[in-house]
């Protein structure tokens, strides 16, 4: 086993399934944040597939290759590439990475101080806790989905097998990691319930990509269609558990009584396809289906909204989960309706900042639709600065940061510059 220099900056080591390019540069984020609070940190991840389930171009399969991002040394390791609805591909893609972590994990793992980890999903969790019984390295999990819960819910064929499967590979990983992190607090509430011991839970909210939510005129919002009309938009992953079906007759309903409301969804994901069919039986000028937008152009479309909607079917599973959009949506300063149960509700109509009904109910969700078409404009800025003044006091990127510096303090000790970089 290396033995630690204590005069050395601790290193940390970043194991997430998915990482830059794929839709979000959380990763790249945190590693650069805990690398200016003097830590060294390298990434282990897999080649970038995500949401298309082909390899991002750039980028060639291969078993092992190491590149620099923005600084950052990233080592990406082989995996299958999927991202559909079969329950074998989406298989195949999670057990061949985690092959990989494990391997990479167990050759040098020795290396580093402790191995912060991303769920979704838990086998790569499960690299970190049996590469531990060898390495002795600790890892601090971040658990975004409950599995195997978020399993079931995501309409793969044979969940019922796979939960039975994944349950006892959870309680595995939960007892070996040295802090778990929820990324709500009833999430927080179930891990201790499943056997997390309290004294090592704690919960890391989500923020936003705060460089992407101020327009910066790159995207031609004239073509999105805006002019004459109330404009909800919705922006994201569109996938079996986001429910569109109830957004797009919401708004056929809604129109009826007030015409001049669209609803425009923008994204990529395994039901886009189904989505768009459905659409294309109405009339167009009501629902808008567009492709993904460029991260660095998206704040220019929230910003020409009216209302920003978001919507998860109804399970139990999400009445203690908050989806990432809500950060976002609520740092863009925009009123927000949102068709869930549970905290992330909660969160929109305890500060203002807009309207909550119940996943899969088109009547109340076409009825808030109404409502806040009529609303005076007044009324919908105070939800917008409602929404923005919660973001910055609880939700922001430093919130966030100084959670997870604070579980790898606990876990290694204070950051150490390195003093030869020091000098």
């Amino acid at each position: 086993m290396r033995k630690i220099d204590r005069t050395m900056a601790q290193r940390i080591l970043y194991l997430s399934q998915w990482f830059l390019p794929e839709n979000s540069d959380r990763g790249l984020q945190v590693a650069k944040a805990l690398i200016a609070r003097g830590y060294e940190v390298e990434v282990i991840t897999g080649f970038p597939n995500y949401p298309s389930g082909k390899i991002a171009p750039g980028y060639k399969l291969r078993p092992y290759m190491r590149e620099t991002l923005d600084g950052v040394s990233v080592h990406r390791a082989f995996l299958y590439p999927s991202h559909d609805s079969s329950s074998i591909g989406r298989a195949l893609n999670y057990l061949s990475f985690f092959l990989s972590a494990l391997i990479f994990c167990l050759l040098r793992a020795r290396r580093f101080d402790a191995i912060y980890v991303y769920h979704p999903p838990i086998t790569v969790g499960l690299a970190a806790a049996v590469s531990g019984l060898f390495t002795r390295r600790p890892f601090i999990l971040e658990v975004q989905d409950l599995w195997p819960e978020s399993v079931a819910a995501s309409g793969m064929g044979g969940t019922s097998s796979l939960s039975r499967i994944l349950g006892p590979i959870c309680h595995f990983v939960y007892r070996r990691a040295a802090m778990v992190l929820g990324q709500s607090r009833g999430m927080t509430r179930r891990l201790v319930a499943r056997g997390v011991p309290a004294d090592r839970a704690g919960t890391l909210f989500n923020w936003a990509r705060e460089d992407a939510i101020r327009p910066t005129g790159l995207y031609d919002t004239a073509a999105l269609g805006f002019d004459g009309h109330f404009n909800f938009v919705f922006g994201g992953n569109m996938g079996k558990v986001q429910g569109l079906d109830t957004l797009i007759h919401a708004a056929y309903q809604a129109a009826r009584t007030v015409p001049q409301v669209k609803l425009t969804l923008i994204g990529d994901g395994v039901d886009r396809d189904r989505i768009a069919a459905l659409i294309a039986k109405q009339n167009n000028d009501v629902v808008c289906l567009r492709h993904s937008v460029p991260q660095d152009q998206i704040g220019d479309v929230f910003a020409a909204a009216d209302v920003l909607v978001l919507h998860l079917i109804d399970d139990p599973m999400f009445e203690f989960t908050i989806p990432s959009k809500t950060q976002f949506y609520m740092a863009m300063g925009k009123p927000i309706l949102i068709g869930m149960r549970g905290e992330a509700a909660d969160i929109i109509t305890d500060i203002g900042a807009g309207i909550a009904v119940p996943p899969d109910d088109v009547e109340a969700m076409a009825q808030a639709m109404v409502d806040m078409a009529q609303m005076p404009q007044s009324a919908l800025s105070a939800m917008g600065a409602n929404a923005s003044a919660g973001y910055w006091s609880h939700y922001a990127f430093e919130a966030g940061m100084a959670t997870i510096a604070a579980c790898i303090e606990r876990v290694v000790g204070p950051a150490r510059p390195d003093p030869e970089k020091a000098t």
